[in-house]
């Protein structure tokens, strides 16, 4: 039985193409853990088996790309038949103390390499020494993954954590899953000449079409006032410039209920208020440097479109950008501004196709993206004309204590990759009643991270505030 060859969308693709040695595309998270947890005791040996034992059941971990020079289409995933676990698991320690800033230095270098195209696109670093202490006597670990973007999105990658994951430290392995085999260079071609003949009559037919028909929709809010931010009417920050080949990372640690309670308070969605959060920290950090723009930033957020989209490919996902309205004081009125910026945004993104984006970057090739980066990089568009001022992105996890290889989570940082123009990503996630904030910028652009995420409990210190009547706020 021939299996189905198991092609890279454009979508997918273009963060190959995308990738420059200042620019890797992977994403990446951290995890803290709890080594006390582990059944007989933590030993890098026995959580490296483990892992390969689970790796069994998850085809993707196992795949690498494949290509032929005669292919028209996209790369292909194939199994990795001479996969190796230990070329993607490898254990570092921390310097002493161990503490948040040695492990955000180490995260950070780690997150700079690119991930090797000839194996499977992923990496896992076992740090120890984590606040000082020694796993092997129940402890504390820290795992860091990171995963090419090509592989992922958000969606894709959190359920790829799942399945790392378990609700009981000492639950068994699941079941081998077979992987979807090699494929000769002649199939990947044949394969590639009958997709790339078949790309005008769909341009022609659906992409020109609803395009056409989201412009018209596009001019209609826009005169009516109803349309999402615009692309390219950011201002200029000093993290909107091109990125180096250097990364620097920050963390935060929230209450969920600290967001709950302020959500309730002014009956808006969960994300209105992570929105906000970002805006009053990024207004204070901007602020106290003297550096905070008249007119709002605008963040892209990413729009998961899984459940909408009939499309092939690992990355499902469209984007909208909305205004964080950091020219507001007020907490209360920035978060009202903010939950209606994002109501128009939400309204005008859902009536945007939602294979809109995937359809168009099936017909950028590997040429056309690479040298509209490089002129995008050299130019100074990216400092003048930033497209947005940052990724703002918010993955829910499940509320229920969580074991990876058998030691407890205590938090799971996610980190985005960034861009040439736009050098901060701020990418929060929910588990277990916490909010794990992680931060990823690039030193030249954001040396004091660290003061940014410490911002993070001052920022939600004034949304909760902000819910208490001004008699208990000390005011005459």
């Amino acid at each position: 039985m021939v299996q189905h060859l198991q092609r890279l969308s454009g979508l997918d693709a273009s963060f190959l193409y995308l990738e420059t040695p200042s620019q890797p595309l992977h994403v990446c998270s951290v995890l803290e853990l709890d080594a006390a947890t582990i059944p007989g005791g933590y030993s890098f040996d026995r959580l490296r088996d483990a892992l390969q034992l689970r790796i069994k059941a998850m085809p993707n971990f196992r795949e690498k790309l494949a290509n032929s020079f005669l292919n028209l289409d996209h790369p292909v995933w194939v199994e990795d038949e001479h996969f190796d676990i230990d070329r993607h698991v490898h254990r570092i320690g921390l310097p002493a103390p161990g503490g948040r800033v040695e492990l955000g230095e180490i995260c950070g270098h780690l997150a700079s390499l690119p991930l090797d195209r000839r194996h499977p696109l992923w990496e896992m670093w076992v740090i120890e020494g984590v606040a000082g202490t020694d796993a092997r006597e129940g402890g504390r670990l820290a795992v860091l993954t990171k995963v090419h973007h090509a592989a992922v999105d958000g969606v894709t990658g959190a359920n790829l954590m799942s399945q790392l994951c378990s609700t009981e430290p000492d639950a068994p392995p699941p079941a081998p899953v077979d992987g979807h085999g090699d494929a000769n260079p002649l199939r990947i071609a044949l394969g590639g000449l009958g997709n790339f003949v078949s790309r005008p009559l769909h341009l022609a037919t659906n992409v020109l079409p609803a395009t056409v028909t989201t412009v018209f929709d596009t001019v209609k809010r826009a005169v009516g006032g109803r349309a999402m931010a615009a692309p390219f009417a950011a201002p200029q920050t000093r993290f909107n410039a091109s990125v180096t080949a250097h990364r620097n990372v920050a963390f935060a640690q929230l209450e969920l209920d600290d967001i709950k309670k302020v959500k309730n308070h002014f009956g808006v969605k969960v994300n209105d208020v992570v929105m906000a959060l970002v805006a009053g920290v990024l207004r204070q950090f901007l602020l106290d440097r003297g550096e905070l723009p008249d007119s709002s930033l605008v963040a892209m957020i990413p729009v998961s479109v899984h459940d909408r989209s009939d499309r092939p490919g690992r990355n499902q996902v469209s984007g909208m950008f909305s205004k964080l309205e950091t020219q507001i004081e007020d907490p209360a009125t920035r978060l009202a501004a903010i939950a209606e910026a994002n109501d128009l945004a939400k309204e005008h993104s859902s009536a945007i196709g939602a294979t809109l984006l995937q359809d168009w970057s099936q017909f950028a090739g590997p040429a056309i993206f690479g040298v509209a980066m490089r002129v995008y990089a050299r130019s100074r568009l990216t400092e003048a004309r930033p497209v947005h001022n940052l990724v703002v992105s918010n993955v829910p996890g499940p509320q229920i204590p969580l074991y990876f290889l058998g030691a407890e989570v205590t938090a799971m940082y996610p980190l985005g990759p960034i861009f040439h123009g736009s050098g901060l990503n701020i990418t929060v996630m929910s588990l277990n009643g916490k909010l794990d904030v992680g931060l990823i910028s690039c030193p030249e652009l954001l040396p004091d991270l660290w003061d940014m995420a410490d911002d993070f409990a001052v920022g939600m210190k004034e949304l909760l505030d902000a819910t208490k009547p001004a008699a208990k706020q000390g005011r005459k």
